[in-house]
């Protein structure tokens, strides 16, 4: 992994109290796979990790959800965490932003509780995806096929249920990244919203 996504620019959406290490190892990867990264959230100044249910470090933003376009990004990545996603889904800017990436046919990867920020932007309709088991109930009520499985991708959509699938998210998050723009992604995304 040296240079597959030299020349992207993806963004990851977190508020506070993030699953730490489902930033910090997909930030890792797709740093090393040679991508340009932007910690976008709903706030200037620090956010909140944790590692469960503990306070972990804090990471600097580099762009407010108000001030930065899905236009600006080839990818995005939405960590997990409880607080994280309940956080984002409150907020319309943000969750605008999710739903621009699906407009556009743009990949997008989502662990754990992350989906809940997906449901909230009407993207999950029609799609298969994994997350923590906790979240099943609510992507099926939200019309997606909930699946049990390490990492699944649905048309440039990548989602893996917990930190232990990791690895499995990371090798997905290059490919899809790499491959870029979802041309069926977008069209089933703007049939669902129409």
């Amino acid at each position: 992994m040296a240079d597959e996504l030299k020349g992207k620019k993806i963004a990851f959406l977190a508020a506070d109290m993030f699953e730490e290490v489902e930033l910090t190892e997909p930030w890792k990867a797709l740093e090393q796979a040679g991508a340009e990264l932007d910690l976008v959230s709903l706030k200037d100044g620090e956010i909140q990790g944790f590692n469960h249910y503990d306070k972990a470090g804090s990471f600097k933003v580099d762009k407010p959800v108000e001030e930065a376009s899905a236009d600006d990004y080839d990818a995005l990545v939405l960590p997990g965490g409880v607080g994280n996603p309940d956080n984002l889904r409150q907020d319309e800017n943000a969750v605008q932003f999710v739903r621009d990436f699906f407009e556009q046919g743009k990949p997008v990867g989502a662990i754990c509780h992350a989906p809940w920020t997906l449901i909230e932007a009407g993207v999950v309709r029609g799609r298969t995806l994994t997350s923590f088991p906790s979240v099943r109930t609510d992507i099926r009520n939200a019309g997606g096929n909930w699946v049990d499985e390490e990492v699944h991708v649905d048309q440039g959509l990548v989602t893996s249920r917990k930190p232990d699938d990791i690895p499995a998210f990371n090798k997905k998050l290059i490919e899809e990244f790499a491959e870029g723009k979802h041309e069926q992604q977008a069209a089933k995304t703007k049939a669902a919203s129409s």
